[in-house]
């Protein structure tokens, strides 16, 4: 395949196998393409409800204060977070609902439908949901998975060199594992997914309960929920391209080292 000449660990490989690399390639950059898209979409819509003074004039602080007082929740914290690191979440670790500094001032929708979705978060675990109960045993192995990879990989070439005399069993089986891993990982991100969404349904109905917004107010914090999921299982589609790709190049090199020794 022209797109393939010059590379030499592809040379002995299938046509087949190159061509579903290429084709996996392709639809990475893809949905890279859309997650722009959807990102500035999002950023638009964000902006625009965060300009926006909610019909009780609560910040993301105060609304999840509430929340999470009127639930039996005093002992969860709300913190502000400086960084991008975090951003809006919340943390059964730590007992925390965390916001970023404008969304703890501010008194917009956009503020009022993260203090709240995060609260909502805490009201999940505290009932002691099954996908929440999930998301929190599993979330370690869920961010470290797609880090994994690599460390693992590179751990197998140091065993290669010092205990098996180059061999490449040791690598083999350590990129192995680390596609497991990353496997992992991947259908974590749909449990959480799920238990954003739940958070979300939760969030709308205690803030109509409560009078805590206007129909309107719901209706708009709902548009914004649906982007944010729209941009999360985009994420979860590139993820499970990347691990498709480092699949197909892991069987690529076995094949070609096969070739090679015959």
């Amino acid at each position: 395949m022209p797109f393939f000449e010059g590379i030499e660990e592809f040379q002995n490989v299938h046509p087949a196998l190159q061509w579903a690399i290429f084709i996996v390639a392709a639809l990475i950059l893809v949905v890279a393409a859309v997650s722009i898209v959807i990102s500035i979409w999002l950023a638009i819509k964000y902006v625009a409800f965060n300009r926006r003074v909610n019909s009780r004039n609560l910040s993301g602080k105060d609304a999840a204060r509430m929340i999470l007082d009127r639930n039996g929740l005093q002992h969860i914290k709300v913190s502000v977070v400086g960084s991008m690191l975090f951003g809006n979440s919340y943390s059964h670790y730590f007992k925390k609902v965390r916001l970023r500094r404008l969304t703890t001032k501010k008194n917009s929708i956009t503020s009022l439908a993260m203090g709240a979705e995060k609260s909502a978060l805490a009201i999940l675990d505290k009932e002691g949901d099954p996908d929440m109960k999930a998301r929190v045993a599993l979330t370690p192995l869920m961010y470290l998975g797609p880090f994994a990879f690599i460390p693992i990989v590179l751990l197998g070439v140091v065993i290669d060199l010092l205990v098996f005399n180059f061999s490449g069993v040791a690598t083999l089986v350590a990129a192995a594992l680390g596609i497991a891993i990353y496997a992992v990982s991947f259908a974590l991100s749909i449990s959480t997914l799920k238990t954003e969404v739940k958070a979300q349904a939760r969030a709308c109905e205690i803030l109509k309960q409560e009078d805590m917004a206007t129909e309107e107010e719901i209706g708009m914090m709902k548009e914004l929920f649906r982007l944010y999921n729209i941009q999360y299982i985009n994420d979860i589609i590139m993820e499970f391209l990347q691990m498709l790709l480092k699949i197909l190049e892991f069987i690529a090199k076995m094949q070609s080292g096969s070739s090679s020794k015959n």
